[in-house]
């Protein structure tokens, strides 16, 4: 099964985070890829941060390092489908995460994210397991 990189989980990476550098590196033949939403997501960060010519460049690293997942029609009919069900069982999760989800489902992904507690009420969303991150 291929990994679908939350934006986190990149985050961590590039601070360092030896857990993840880890698992990259023991995953390194394992195909990884990210979401649109996530290059969204790196990008909004790099243009608000104090160095955002630097970042930026990261961000496009990311990009060509990881190959980016677009939202489709497929996606999109997940989506609706988790949202509904989610919102009728009384839980609500960001869009722009259940589109990361959505996503991870859609193309049959398993989900690399230490947001465990927020994703793991999403239905059919396969979770890669490793010890909780601290920051």
């Amino acid at each position: 099964m291929a990994f679908l990189i939350d934006t986190d989980i990149l985050i961590y990476s590039l601070k360092g985070n030896r857990q993840i550098n880890n698992w990259m590196y023991e995953n390194q033949n394992i195909p990884k890829f990210i979401s649109v939403i996530t290059f969204g997501e790196l990008m909004y960060g790099a243009r608000k941060s104090q160095h955002p010519e630097k970042n930026l460049a990261t961000a496009i690293r990311i990009s060509e390092l990881f190959p980016i997942i677009d939202v489709n029609r497929g996606v999109i009919e997940v989506f609706g489908e988790l949202k509904a069900k989610l919102e009728k069982d009384g839980n609500r999760i960001d869009d722009m995460d259940l589109l990361i989800a959505s996503t991870a489902i859609y193309m049959n992904m398993s989900l690399v994210t230490n947001n465990k507690n927020h994703f793991s009420i999403i239905p059919d969303l396969v979770l890669e397991k490793w010890e909780e991150i601290k920051s």
